[in-house]
């Protein structure tokens, strides 16, 4: 046990906390920025289950490849999808289970990089206010595998979240990305740290007493800048060119993110504070960064979102409403009327469009029904992008489209079987696999 226990912890860290550049490390990497991507779970999860999927369509989501597979067929082997094609052109192995869906849909698990349902309460069991910036925080520490509200998650279809601090401060702290079906941490782990909560404008502006947004703004800009500055000292360190550092836990997160092995999650809203994020962030220091919300009128800075490469993670408020009083707050008025804003993202060019719930604020079970409203207020889904946005898209923001989020040769097996369009919401998950194992089965107990 302790030899598995200091194993582990050793994935954990940073690749430059174990000496300098070339050096090999005790999972047999070497000491480069490809050292920081992540860590593989060290616990077994994946299914001794081999078995075949026929289906009249299969939806697979990949990036290259055929997007759709009619009347195909998936094989898994070890957890992982080991063939897919044609029926009659994939052979079905000796001793695998046959499984015949149907008419009903094969798709990906569903992604949700906006929730706060990780955890033993109906919101995040941390205090993420202490300070106006707290890097070193980590929801990690709160995680509650198969608690009842990924238990309904995963009975429609939301395999993989996101799991944050809140947004009372500018920085939050540490995500990670976890699966929901599983119920220890290391088979739900599947990156830590999935990201670096930044928020601006609005819930920090009632941190203690009140605090203005340029206040806000420097002081995450110089948290930020200190962090990079601390990231880079052991890069020199790691390439024999600095002295060894002092270890600062609360800076530790910006040596994932400075060399893009992670992100930020920014709850960015409004014209103005998006901009902030953009420029400040993005621009001015080359932090990776995704857009979390968007919305309030920001979809009008979709030219500048696509020119600096940025992805959009929207929801749950997918439409800007013509309300007099928004407007005003948000110093939006120029956007009379009712618009989409997954639409207007997309009409500017951005490709890049995910959908979240922010749960409990929606239900995680709701996950689907974001990508429904965007598509009800003009988002062109005649590419799928709809059901691309819950799936590989999300996957691909948070830098782990190599394991999950689509249905290809080599990733991990999380599959659905639904009676069609996961954002039509006439349709319903029927089962679900994660890693290979069948976790989810409506015809058992449905359960959403």
């Amino acid at each position: 046990m302790k030899a598995t226990l200091i194993s582990t912890a050793l994935l954990f860290l940073p690749a430059a906390a174990f000496g300098q550049a070339g050096e090999v490390l005790p999972d047999g990497r070497q000491i480069t920025p490809a050292a920081y991507e992540a860590p593989l779970r060290t616990t077994k999860v994946t299914s001794d289950a081999k078995f075949a999927i026929l289906s009249s369509k299969i939806v697979t989501c990949a990036e290259e490849g055929a997007p759709v597979v009619n009347n195909g067929v998936i094989l898994v082997s070890a957890g992982k999808i080991e063939a897919i094609g044609r029926q009659g052109k994939v052979e079905i192995p000796e001793g695998y289970e046959v499984i015949d869906v149907g008419d009903n849909w094969v798709t990906p698990g569903m992604i949700d990089l906006h929730s706060h349902v990780g955890g033993s309460l109906s919101v995040n069991d941390l205090n993420d206010t202490v300070f106006l910036t707290n890097p070193g925080l980590r929801a990690s520490a709160a995680v509650t595998p198969g608690n009842s509200n990924l238990r309904r998650a995963l009975a429609a279809g939301v395999t993989s979240i996101l799991y944050i601090p809140g947004s009372g401060s500018n920085i939050g702290g540490q995500g990670i990305l976890m699966k929901t079906g599983f119920e220890t941490y290391e088979s739900a782990e599947i990156r830590n740290p999935g990201s670096m909560k930044l928020a601006q404008a609005g819930n920090p502006e009632r941190f203690a007493f009140g605090v203005a947004r340029s206040f806000m703004n420097w002081h995450t800009r110089d948290t930020l800048v200190k962090g990079i500055t601390y990231a880079q000292k052991w890069e020199d360190f790691a390439a024999g060119t600095g002295p060894k550092p002092e270890m600062n836990i609360q800076y530790e997160i910006f040596r994932w993110l400075k060399p893009h092995a992670t992100q930020i999650s920014a709850h960015t809203q409004q014209y103005q504070v998006v901009l902030q994020s953009l420029q400040r962030v993005v621009r001015d220091l080359d932090m990776p960064l995704f857009i979390d919300h968007g919305t309030i009128g920001a979809w009008k800075l979709g030219k500048l979102v696509k020119e600096l490469d940025v992805a959009a993670q929207l929801g749950p408020r997918n439409v800007d409403v013509p309300s007099r009083g928004m407007m005003n707050w948000a110093q939006n008025v120029e956007a009379e009327g009712w618009r989409g804003t997954a639409a207007g993202y997309q009409q500017a060019g951005v490709m890049k469009i995910g959908f979240n719930t922010d749960a409990p604020v929606m239900p995680q079970e709701e996950l689907s029904l974001q990508a429904t409203i965007a598509v009800r207020y003009g988002f062109d889904d005649t590419s799928m992008q709809a059901m691309r946005g819950l799936t590989i898209i999300p996957a691909t923001i948070a830098g782990i489209q190599h394991r999950t989020g689509s249905l290809e040769v080599g990733k991990e097996a999380d599959i659905l079987i639904v009676t069609g369009h996961p954002a039509d919401q006439r349709s319903s998950i029927e089962r679900v696999w994660l890693d290979g194992h069948d976790v989810y089965n409506a015809e058992d107990k449905r359960e959403y």
